[in-house]
């Protein structure tokens, strides 16, 4: 299976970008994916019991720049920083705001959408518009499920689409959209993707 694995998986950007493997390039990227998920959480609109801010779009980007499994790790690193009492959350801080406070689904619902995109990335989903577009897409929609899903304990189903999902569409649309356009520019700086070689991924090119 890892065999499979480390055949048909590509590069993610910043594997393209820093290249070579190593303990502390991963430990940097972890700890930068969750520092830029705590900067996108300082924009925001201050909705309630929802605000809009742009945590989103770090973490789908996070999943998308460096991969699904650090995707994942970066992410708990962030709750972690969070439930410790740093305030990179955008609605209050403490171990609260995961365990019991109406907006943990969202926050759940970040580590599956960046391990989602990641892997989506893993597989080359990041190198076009459309794929980039899809995957994208299919990231939040985890954060959706499970963010109305956990705010419907608090307000009910009803209130929980109106007030956590349908004040989100549009911004979210514009993210996904920013998204899209930017990742395929990014990997036309980098180089030109891998193309396979008899069922094995070659690089094209430098």
């Amino acid at each position: 299976m890892r065999m499979i694995e480390s055949i048909y998986r590509r590069d993610v950007l910043a594997e393209r970008i820093w290249p070579g493997a190593g303990l502390w390039r991963d430990v940097a990227l972890v700890m930068g994916g969750a520092l830029l998920v705590a900067l996108c959480s300082r924009i925001e609109v201050p909705l309630r019991p929802v605000p809009i801010t742009a945590q989103t779009f770090g973490v789908l980007l996070v999943g998308a720049l460096i991969g699904s499994g650090r995707g994942v790790l970066s992410i708990f690193t962030y709750l972690a920083l969070g439930a410790s009492g740093f305030p990179v959350f955008a609605v209050g801080s403490g171990n609260g705001v995961i365990s019991g406070g109406p907006t943990a689904g969202y926050l759940a619902g970040f580590v599956v959408a960046a391990g989602v995109v990641g892997r989506l990335s893993e597989r080359g989903w990041d190198r076009q518009t459309f794929t980039t577009l899809l995957a994208m897409t299919l990231g939040m929609l985890p954060i959706y499920a499970l963010g109305a899903a956990w705010l419907a304990r608090f307000v009910g189903w009803t209130h929980a689409v109106s007030v956590g999902i349908l004040p989100f569409l549009v911004g979210d649309a514009l993210k996904v959209a920013l998204a899209a356009l930017a990742l395929p520019q990014a990997w036309a700086v980098v180089g030109r993707p891998e193309t396979r070689d008899g069922g094995y991924l070659t690089r094209r090119g430098p």
